[in-house]
């Protein structure tokens, strides 16, 4: 990323102890402006934490104050900074299989049906919603070519998203340490993964590199995407959100999924509001989608996909 930097200052303002403060006002405005372009909250309990993580961003720029670094960053040259602030502030916490009882349930439930339809000829799609590095969405992958290992030879694609462009290139690398191993099992990581020979890592095969297309996307703005989808995994990003997007985030995947599809969230994650009616508990934070009816139909902003 090309970075515009700010114009040299004297040097940064130091409160006694020789740190830079944040005011109360200087959390406020990132909290809105993080607020605003991404849907996520920031407490004031996590000012400390705001604080500690946007630091280095202000000395390496050079700003003198947490002031000025908020005129950066809510200025036109300020936009790539807002990419930057964002990954600081989010904490990308995965690996393989994570939750595994959710990929039991794709497993023994879910895949067998969608690959017999795919071998008929059906177009067949599952979505990784904040993939962060890319382990969820691999791990569909390796779930998907353990029961169909012709799967790149039929219509079944998984679409891995996230918010930070930075875990999209991650993602896209498909490098991983060595210490995520533990959690594939042997025939899979004999399979479906290759030393990495610079280094004790490993990569994510080709195969299973072929099945997944990783593309940046913000879940509370515009989803310039092709739908339906038979599979939506959204694990542990929702409860960054308000209640409010939150209800409208689980409404925008009802409307973008075939009846009889499945969405997993997040352990500490709950349904609520309208979508509720239209999705049935199947599992451990694992829904299906019910058929809607004509008198329930709304009209729909939501997506801004291509069905």
């Amino acid at each position: 990323m090309i970075e515009t930097r700010p114009t040299p200052v004297a040097g940064p303002a130091l409160d006694a102890t020789g740190a830079i403060p944040m005011s109360q006002a200087d959390f406020n405005r990132i909290a809105n402006r993080v607020q605003d372009d991404y849907g996520i909250q920031l407490p004031l309990a996590k000012k400390d934490l705001v604080y500690s993580r946007l630091l280095r961003r202000v000395r390496s720029l050079g700003f003198a104050d947490f002031g000025a670094y908020c005129d950066h960053v809510e200025s036109v040259a300020g936009l790539p900074e807002r990419t930057e602030m964002l990954s600081a502030l989010t904490t990308n916490v995965t690996h393989f299989f994570r939750e595994r009882h959710h990929f039991d349930l794709l497993s023994s439930l879910v895949l067998p049906p969608l690959i017999e339809a795919a071998r008929r000829g059906s177009r067949v799609r599952l979505w990784s919603a904040g993939c962060s590095s890319g382990q969820e969405p691999y791990s569909l992958a390796l779930t998907l070519l353990a029961l169909c290992p012709d799967a790149a030879r039929l219509d079944i694609r998984i679409l891995a998203t996230d918010i930070d462009p930075k875990m999209i290139a991650r993602g896209k690398d498909a490098l991983y340490p060595a210490a995520e191993r533990i959690a594939i099992s042997e025939p899979l990581l004999s399979r479906f993964t290759e030393a990495e020979p610079m280094g004790d890592g490993f990569r994510i095969s080709e195969a299973a590199r072929a099945l997944v297309t990783f593309a940046p996307l913000n879940l509370i703005g515009d989803w310039p995407i092709r739908g339906p989808f038979d599979v939506i995994f959204c694990r542990n990003v929702a409860i960054y959100f308000s209640a409010a997007i939150q209800e409208r985030l689980w409404q925008r995947f009802a409307a973008i999924t075939r009846p009889g599809a499945y969405l997993f969230i997040g352990h500490s994650e709950r349904i609520t509001g309208p979508a509720e009616a239209r999705l049935e508990n199947v599992g451990i934070t694992a829904y299906r989608v019910l058929p809607q009816h004509d008198g329930d139909r709304q009209t729909s902003d939501s997506t801004g996909a291509t069905q």
